[in-house]
């Protein structure tokens, strides 16, 4: 039987503007099982994933839970585990990490804050620092929410640590289900999906110098949807790698079709148009639809530069 990530890489489907939106993404290390809605299927108190998740709610802060590649035993102990925040919108991208004994200290965020990029909210609560190892390598292998995830997300993890990769973790959820495996690059926010352990490691190395790898990017999770589409729209026109070169300045319009402004380190500006498309023919979005849909595909149709005192001036 065919998965939902065979059709759609079959019918060659478009991965660019389907990342998971999330300004600042904190991530709990939780051993053990995972069920399709972590915060409140797995071996963490679900009083105090509901907690967690109420606390996110509206504040740009997304919640994933992570553990080591391997077995999955949960012996039920109290070991320390691991915390992290990192903030993806450029000009304020950071990744900083804690270890606790009790993850309830989490309930002392301020969440708003976090969301605005204040790591300090962070290092005050969690005796938290800035994370000075390489960057974080996030492989979605939940198979409770698709088996997709499971099925190439789970080896393709295993392979990576075994490598030696450093910064490897499964976590719970990234979406985009039928890209598997996908994985989520800490700190910029960059999202991948169809990658190979070839390419996490070329990946995971342009990271460590502040560079982005276009090819199999989804998008930067820090942008919104038509954000993401025209930002690697962009990258691709200019040639341009570096990190935080490219800012989303603003997003106007509505679906099916937007406007983005986005904005260059260097002084520069563009206006890029984003029309929302509908994929064909109708496929499974996940493997546990029932029905086939026909997911919404991000297309750019045009990219201009604007004079600065255009930019401005709108």
């Amino acid at each position: 039987m065919s998965t939902c990530s065979t059709v759609s890489r079959d019918l060659d489907e478009p991965v660019s503007g389907t990342a998971p939106v999330a300004r600042t993404w904190l991530l709990l290390e939780q051993p053990g099982p995972w069920g399709a809605k972590a915060l409140t299927s797995s071996h963490l108190d679900p009083a105090l994933g509901r907690a967690l998740d109420a606390a996110a709610q509206g504040t740009g802060v997304r919640i994933a839970l992570v553990r080591r590649p391997g077995r999955h035993a949960d012996r039920g102990t109290t070991a320390a585990r691991r915390v992290y925040a990192a903030h993806t919108v450029p000009g304020n991208v950071w990744l900083h990490g804690a270890t606790l004994k009790d993850p309830r200290r989490l309930l002392g965020l301020d969440f708003a804050a976090l969301g605005r990029g204040d790591h300090r909210a962070f290092d005050s609560v969690l005796d938290g620092r800035a994370h000075a190892g390489d960057p974080l390598a996030l492989v979605c292998t939940n198979g409770k929410r698709d088996r997709c995830c499971a099925l190439l997300g789970r080896p393709l993890a295993a392979e990576l640590a075994a490598s030696g990769a450093h910064g490897v973790w499964e976590v719970t959820h990234l979406g985009g289900h039928r890209f598997s495996p996908t994985v989520l690059v800490l700190p910029h926010g960059y999202v991948y999906g169809r990658v190979q352990a070839h390419t996490v490691k070329e990946i995971l190395h342009g990271a460590r110098e502040d560079r982005i790898v276009i090819e199999g990017c989804r998008g930067n999770s820090a942008w919104d949807r038509p954000g993401q589409a025209a930002e690697l729209a962009l990258r691709s026109a200019l040639g341009e790698d570096a990190a935080q070169a490219l800012t989303v300045v603003r997003t106007d319009g509505a679906a099916p079709r937007w406007e983005v402004t986005l904005a260059h380190r260097d002084g520069r500006y563009w206006r890029v148009t984003v029309v929302q498309g509908a994929s064909v023919p109708p496929r499974p979005e996940s493997c546990g639809a029932s029905v086939l849909g026909s997911p919404a595909r991000m297309e750019v149709t045009a990219v201009r530069a604007l004079p600065v005192t255009a930019a401005v001036a709108s």
